[in-house]
């Protein structure tokens, strides 16, 4: 069944999995599926953001998670035996700093959540995703996850990591019923990506974004998660990179001021 079809009583909606669901591109994405026809799982460590996502959008349901916890990954996979989709959304980068006078600390967090928090979501959903008509993992990676920039070394090391991953997914589950793919966008205006970076910051992040026109935004993206998982069951996309016009690299963005 696609979620194109529609669901009936002998069908019911697939199941789709966002991690990250708490704001931003997670969240987006979770409105879109759930428009799409999923039913969606919208998993994070927030869950009061959760619970108004839930309150606000038919068919979310909330559940807290935090994927850099084995336990917490294994009590959400517990509950659900058939999964069309899984997103693995949950990410965030930590500093900008140069690898010279760079916190290992900050690296170690970027590893853990974009890459190892991925790992940990395949483990636990695999026989879910492989139930039924078969599912797709979706990782949300980054331009950053093809490219280096200075400052970015730590970041731009977890996405490299995170890219791997799904390539590696890719190769090993080959002949299986599972489709892999990684979304890679360029610069994404949300509330918090930049604001984290830069330790709450609001001056630091606001200048990421100054005098570009048009950044894109986490309904971008989460609208090309979902062109990604409803083509036919025998398409997969393998790598999706989409950025603003305005950016041609992660060091060259046009801005007008």
């Amino acid at each position: 069944m696609t979620p194109e079809a529609g669901p009936t009583s002998a069908h019911p909606r697939p199941v789709a999995v966002v991690t990250g669901a708490s704001s931003g591109i997670g969240a987006a994405t979770a409105r879109r599926l759930a428009a799409e026809g999923y039913d969606v799982v919208a998993a994070a460590r927030r869950r009061d953001r959760l619970d108004a996502l839930a309150g606000e959008v038919e068919h979310v349901r909330a559940v807290t998670l935090d994927v850099t916890d084995d336990a917490s990954v294994a009590a959400l996979a517990a509950d659900l035996p058939d999964v069309a989709v899984l997103v693995n959304n949950a990410g965030g980068a930590f500093g900008m700093d140069e690898v010279a006078t760079s916190d290992v600390e900050d690296w170690r967090r970027m590893y853990d959540v974009n890459v190892l928090g991925s790992v940990r979501m395949v483990k636990a959903l695999l026989p879910a995703l492989e139930a039924g008509a078969g599912g797709h993992v979706v990782v949300t990676g980054s331009i950053a996850g093809h490219l280096v920039y200075e400052n970015g070394g730590g970041y731009t090391a977890a996405k490299h990591a995170e890219a791997a991953l799904a390539q590696t997914l890719r190769l090993e589950l080959n002949g299986r019923p599972v489709r892999v793919s990684e979304v890679a966008p360029g610069m994404v205006a949300t509330d918090e990506f930049s604001l984290v970076r830069f330790g709450g910051d609001q001056a630091k992040a606001d200048a990421v974004y100054a005098g570009v026109a048009n950044p894109l935004t986490a309904d971008d993206i989460a609208d090309t998660i979902a062109f990604v998982v409803t083509r036919p069951a025998h398409v997969n996309i393998d790598l999706l990179v989409v950025k603003p016009l305005a950016q041609a690299a992660p060091h060259k963005v046009h801005r007008t001021s």
